[in-house]
């Protein structure tokens, strides 16, 4: 099974189309609605096509706990709590409308991960035209099925899981009705390494699954995400702050706006580059080609004397005969006298063009 377009907001997404862009907010709000708010509006300055939020408390996404496994071990958040880490990086429940309320006022799309139920209907009561599952939650099949039910396009990310994990969430996606489907490539880490990303993939995972593909991109700079349009990707989502400076529990492999708006351009132009299969010279070469190389008496020829290596060359530009006459050209005899510089052509020539 395939799909031709996907849709979010009326904006078409898939094959022909630009690569559908999104910011992702994540937590570098930093706890504070009004910089929630600039980054929606640098988001949508930097040319997005929409801004991702999370939607959970810490309560919906773990346990106030401290036993085995709920202390962070490793990575960017060493040491940190999952109840206390969630509980700094969450966007509070409170801000959703007013987020989506500025959105709609600068032009851009907003959406979110739900995290579980509870904030499905939260964001069902609010609108959202769509929704993304997070890499860890691809295995939780009863909230995709959740997801799927409501009729809004899709989005999956798939860091960490296994052909058979993937396999089952787009066989629970559609069997509860999602259409509008796209698959995210994805290494959770935390930055990325780039010999970690193994963009390979996307094309297979849109044959081996039938969907359109994207990437969710968590290393530094753009390179990996434009390598992504390069390859296929129709769908690129990348983290988004306003300043790693200040912080912010995503912001070391976050994009500042200047680089957003370069890695919107940058991918767009990759896509632009991919154009279709074309041999011959386009229309921008039409004035190049003129410039090309072609055979020119390089000496006075009178009538009669024999056309040599001392006489006829192949320069630039490209008015008489191509290059690759040359030999048949040389021991032909002037019909005329050739003055130094007339480009060569058949008339020239005696018997005229070889048969």
């Amino acid at each position: 099974m395939s799909q031709t377009l996907a849709h979010i907001a009326g904006r078409p997404i898939g094959p022909g189309q630009p690569p559908y862009v999104v910011a992702e907010m994540s937590g570098n709000h930093n706890g504070d609605i009004q910089r929630a708010l600039d980054l929606i509006t640098a988001a949508a300055e930097a040319g997005a096509d929409a801004v991702k939020i999370q939607t959970y408390t810490a309560d919906t996404i773990t346990l106030d706990h401290d036993g085995p496994g709920f202390r962070i071990q490793g990575g960017l958040w060493d040491g940190r709590r999952l109840h206390e880490l969630y509980a700094e990086a969450h966007t509070p429940w409170d801000w959703h409308a007013p987020l989506f309320e500025q959105a709609r006022r600068v032009g851009v799309t907003l959406f979110s991960s739900p995290f579980d139920f509870t904030a499905v209907d939260l964001l069902e009561d609010l609108g959202a035209p769509a929704y993304k599952i997070a890499s860890f939650e691809l295995v939780d099949l009863p909230l995709i099925r959740r997801c799927a039910a409501t009729g809004r396009p899709l989005v999956m990310s798939t860091g960490m899981a296994s052909e058979v994990e993937i396999a089952e969430a787009v066989e629970a996606a559609r069997g509860a009705g999602a259409k509008d489907l796209i698959v995210l490539h994805c290494t959770s880490a935390y930055p990325a390494p780039m010999s970690s990303m193994n963009l390979a993939t996307l094309a297979d995972m849109a044959k081996r699954f039938g969907v359109m593909t994207g990437l969710s991109d968590h290393t530094l700079g753009t390179a990996a995400s434009v390598a992504a349009v390069a390859l296929g990707a129709v769908f690129i989502e990348k983290h988004f702050t306003l300043s790693r400076a200040a912080g912010g529990v995503d912001s070391a492999f976050s994009l500042e706006p200047a680089e957003l708006a370069d890695l919107v351009r940058s991918c767009r132009g990759a896509w632009e580059a991919l154009g279709h299969i074309a041999y011959g010279p386009g229309e921008a070469e039409a004035g190049s080609a003129s410039m090309r190389r072609s055979l020119y008496v390089s000496a006075p020829v009178r009538k009669g004397e024999a056309f040599s290596a001392a006489n006829v060359r192949s320069v630039r530009p490209g008015q008489g005969l191509p290059p690759k006459h040359l030999d048949a050209v040389v021991g032909q005899r002037a019909t005329r006298d050739i003055p130094f510089g007339e480009p060569l052509d058949w008339s020239m020539v005696e018997g005229g063009a070889p048969a």
